[in-house]
């Protein structure tokens, strides 16, 4: 399989919040970006060995249907504002997803943004999260099933913009594109796609400042989370490919 086959096959829009998407279509394959910290999150709790991740956009949901499972095979994770919701067993932080935690547990999520992205984009036909963490291991899928159409939606922050989600969407945009040419325009649908390959160009030997940048990255340093950033400016560090199996739920592909 060559590099230009991919670019005359795969579509790619980059959109930096889930209300930015198209409301009356869907991508062949959806990637949702939530680094700080939702789909880090996933990616961590399925390569240490959770049964699974569901997630929800509401916690009163989350509560109700956990509760359907004993207590022994069960997690509940709420985040809210970036603190722990109380009620729930963790936060949001990957930092406390061990395997000796997590292994052979349906873990049930609901955070701020990341679910909330989820749940826009839960119908197309191929769902997966991605972060810095597993960038590679989403690239090389994308690139060996080669959807006509992929949209990597950020989550961003309360219906605004997020810096870290889109540098995210920017590397695999940039992988999969091999940067940026004239002779490779065809595979970018829209805009955003440039913008955010320019954005991981100028940050990508410095996420770590980047995120300390970022009004998220700022939220969780004020909550003394900054080992969080640290985590999550990793590279390639999980193989995992978080994938919807049924309608939020998603299992290490």
């Amino acid at each position: 399989m060559t590099l230009a086959r991919i670019l005359k096959t795969v579509k790619l829009f980059v959109y930096d919040t889930p209300e930015a998407t198209p409301q009356d279509t869907l991508p062949d394959c959806a990637v949702v970006i939530d680094v700080l910290r939702a789909t880090t999150t996933i990616a961590t709790v399925l390569a240490a060995g959770a049964e699974a991740v569901q997630a929800f956009s509401s916690i009163e949901e989350l509560m109700s249907v956990s509760e359907t499972w004993e207590d022994h095979r069960r997690l509940r994770a709420g985040e809210r504002g970036g603190a722990k919701v109380e009620g729930c067993d963790l936060g949001n932080s990957p930092l406390e997803c061990t395997a000796e935690r997590v292994q052979g547990k349906r873990f049930f999520l609901s955070t701020t943004n990341g679910t909330r992205a989820l749940q826009r984009v839960e119908k197309a036909p191929i769902v997966l999260t991605a972060a810095f963490v597993n960038d590679q291991a989403v690239i090389n899928y994308l690139q060996r099933e080669q959807p006509e159409t992929v949209w990597l939606v950020g989550s961003g922050w309360q219906g605004s913009y997020s810096l870290e989600d889109t540098a995210c969407a920017g590397a695999v945009a940039h992988s999969l594109l091999n940067g940026l040419s004239p002779s490779n325009l065809d595979g970018i649908g829209n805009d955003e796609v440039i913008g955010a390959i320019a954005l991981y160009s100028q940050w990508q030997n410095n996420l770590l400042e980047l995120f300390r940048f970022s009004s998220h990255g700022q939220r969780l340093l004020k909550l003394d989370r900054e080992t969080d950033l640290i985590y999550c400016a990793k590279r390639n560090y999980l193989k995992v490919i978080p994938t919807q199996t049924e309608l939020g739920v998603l299992v290490s592909g």
